[in-house]
């Protein structure tokens, strides 16, 4: 099984976790997550099995959509409602027409200070473990981008938000620094991611019905192939001529290639139309070279 599998991640798991359940269903041990989702929060986890695991860095860059709701007039130690009550002010003079446009101030470039409730590493120890220890370091600023914020509801002291956003975005800072500038204070109720990339909620599926896919015999059908999640790529067949090279995740001639594709990624297949691996065109080598290779199976004879 290579592929992507689309989990609903459900509250109380961490994706680590989500890992482990899914190497003992489905008796795997190359298997591996596309991006951190906190215990409470639920929603679009997708996790590559096999050579699909060579995919996890392409798949977490992706932009994120989210779902969340803020509560105002609260500051928490953890930026959610998990953590510690700090602080609490009063929200009530804050005017529906104020949280639209702090909200919209959000939007675009912003340079984000990741929180210490985090996984992120400040000399080789995690924040969290640092937080945990009463121990508070400073962090970089980082730049995230959101493409857009919307206020979806507003019954106060709740907001709901739609948030779709770059890589490494904290939605939990999100709130708290919307609460900063509106001068009351806010920390995220709750979260539900909605879509990584091309992968929605539509299609994922809990842990309880991967274990049930299996035993009736029918999880491949939930498994998206390497090819079919890199499917924005032009396809491109190497000649006869070119399997051994292409085999070998070798660089290949542009007469070994049909059609000729010049401008970004490729899928490169076998002249038998079988899957290799995704290659780029280098003008100044006038070669295509492998960038991530998937199969390399010999189809000649010997």
């Amino acid at each position: 099984m290579d592929g992507i599998i689309v989990i609903r991640k459900e509250k109380g798991y961490t994706s680590h976790d989500v890992v482990a359940r899914l190497r003992g269903i489905l008796h795997m041990k190359k298997i591996g997550h596309t991006g951190t989702l906190d215990p409470q929060a639920e929603g679009v986890l997708p996790v590559a099995l096999g050579k699909a695991t060579r995919l996890v860095d392409m798949i977490t860059d992706k932009d994120k959509t989210y779902q969340a709701v803020m509560r105002l007039g609260v500051q928490t130690d953890t930026q959610d409602m998990t953590g510690t009550i700090l602080e609490e002010n009063d929200y009530t003079s804050v005017t529906p027409e104020q949280i639209r446009q702090t909200v919209l101030s959000f939007v675009g470039d912003y340079m984000q200070i990741p929180p210490m409730y985090s996984a992120l590493k400040v000399n080789g120890k995690k924040l969290y473990e640092l937080a945990r220890e009463g121990k508070t370091v400073e962090r970089k600023p980082r730049l995230v981008h959101f493409f857009e914020i919307r206020v979806t509801d507003i019954k106060l002291p709740l907001v709901r938000l739609t948030v779709t956003c770059s890589k490494g975005t904290y939605i939990r800072t999100l709130c708290h620094d919307i609460g900063e500038k509106l001068g009351c204070k806010a920390a995220m109720e709750s979260l539900l991611r909605t879509k990584v990339g091309r992968f929605d909620l539509e299609h994922a599926i809990t842990i309880a019905q991967v274990e049930k896919e299996v035993k009736s015999g029918e999880i491949e059908k939930y498994i998206i192939p390497v090819e079919q999640v890199l499917a924005e790529y032009p396809r491109v067949c190497c000649r006869k001529e070119g399997d051994r090279l292409l085999s070998n995740g070798n660089p290949i001639p542009e007469n070994l290639v049909s059609p000729v594709e010049k401008d970004g990624w490729i899928r490169m297949c076998f002249s038998e139309g079988q899957f290799a691996g995704i290659y780029q065109w280098k003008e100044e080598k006038e070669r295509y070279f492998p960038i991530k290779m998937f199969n390399q199976e010999k189809l000649w004879n010997i």
